[in-house]
């Protein structure tokens, strides 16, 4: 009998000779993501975060090796509250946790600072932050994943000249980087296009009562208003617009607006009145958006919002450049990000050297039964 002792010692540490280099082989990758998830608009914080989480579950089912590990990645959220202070220490956080790739920020204003804490621990950020200032800070590292403010505000501009067939229009901007940004570009390409811009006017992102400026607007007899903001700020603007006798108004906006809670705020205010200008090509349209569509709300118990998919696909371009360099180092990645392209469900994605894409559609939306619907794309 005591003869066994030594057998099974024996079998045991066989097992754990087996066992154990599949276990020392994986390699962690964190990738950080950083939005607004508290707040007026943490649904979209919280949208392109599950878009994310949706990539990183496929990509763990796929068993991805690099240099001979196994990797299996892990999501770091963190809340930026929208706000630049919090966005900068969010930053700073991730960096200090050791993650190399990141998500976001969501908002212009939050990017454009946090932007240089994330160049200066060297680690890749990809925002849909659409102010051209957010790619200007000459950051090798930092990718814009969507069309910017020059391509967004130009396109709803074009849209309204030469299909709305538009004549005199207002502006209304919220006073942040974002909305300063994309109001800016419309009001280039709206002269450009042949339409007269009435007014330019100013309001601050915490405000709820439009009252006066809509009046002073309504006397200029204007056929739209183009308002540089967000969804939280523009539905209510719409219900104002309808009580004071604008319903004939149209409110034009950026990629802010093409969400259902700007339907869900304003309520029967939000209709065909709303148009706005979303990066990205029609989802529904694209080969595997259907299929996106249905993974994304069997997960989450809900369709995918304004930039769920775009999140997604950069995950999916950050993990083939990955793959295809070898390697988890940001810069050589980063380097295979701008030396490649990538097919992704809403879009192709391919950078030039300051980080913008090369190409980016742009896509019209107004608003029928509380959902965004495409008009048009360019």
């Amino acid at each position: 009998m005591p003869s066994q002792k030594p057998v099974l010692t024996l079998a045991a540490a066989a097992l754990l000779l087996v066992s154990h280099p599949a276990f020392a082989e994986e390699q962690i990758v964190r990738i950080g993501v950083t939005g607004p998830l508290s707040g007026a608009n943490a649904f979209a914080g919280k949208d392109n975060e599950n878009g994310v989480r949706l990539a990183l579950d496929e990509l763990n089912t796929r068993k991805m090796t690099i240099a001979g590990k196994t990797l299996k990645f892990e999501l770091m959220s963190e809340d930026d509250q929208g706000d630049p202070k919090a966005g900068v220490n969010v930053a700073q956080k991730l960096a200090d946790a050791g993650v190399k790739f990141v998500l976001g920020p969501y908002n212009s204003g939050v990017a454009i600072p946090a932007s240089r804490v994330y160049n200066d621990a060297g680690i890749v950020m990809s925002t849909v932050g659409t102010n051209p200032k957010v790619t200007q800070g000459g950051y090798k590292n930092v990718f814009r994943i969507v069309a910017s403010d020059n391509q967004l505000g130009a396109s709803m501009a074009a849209y309204a000249a030469r299909q709305m067939k538009l004549k005199t229009v207002a502006v209304i901007d919220d006073r942040t980087a974002y909305g300063q940004g994309v109001a800016a570009e419309f009001i280039k390409q709206a002269k450009a296009s042949g339409l007269t811009v009435a007014s330019h006017e100013f309001t601050n992102e915490k405000a709820t009562d439009f009252a006066a400026i809509l009046t002073t607007l309504k006397a200029k007899k204007v056929d739209a208003i183009f308002f540089g903001g967000y969804a939280p700020q523009a539905a209510p603007m719409a219900r104002q617009m309808r009580a004071l006798g604008l319903k004939d108004v149209k409110m034009l906006g950026g990629d802010t607006l093409c969400s259902p809670e700007m339907a869900r705020l304003g309520g029967d205010a939000v209709g065909d009145n709303v148009l706005c200008a979303q990066g990205g090509a029609i989802l529904d349209k694209q080969a595997s958006g259907p299929a996106f569509q249905k993974r994304y709300k069997e997960r989450f118990k809900q369709a995918p919002d304004v930039y769920a998919a775009s999140f997604y696909d950069q995950t999916m371009f950050m993990a083939q450049a990955m793959k295809a360099a070898n390697s988890l180092d940001p810069s050589v990645v980063s380097a295979a990000m701008h030396a490649g392209s990538y097919k992704g469900v809403v879009g192709a994605y391919a950078y030039d050297a300051a980080g913008n894409m090369k190409q980016s559609a742009v896509t019209v939306y107004t608003f029928k039964n509380g959902a965004p619907v495409a008009l048009a794309s360019y």
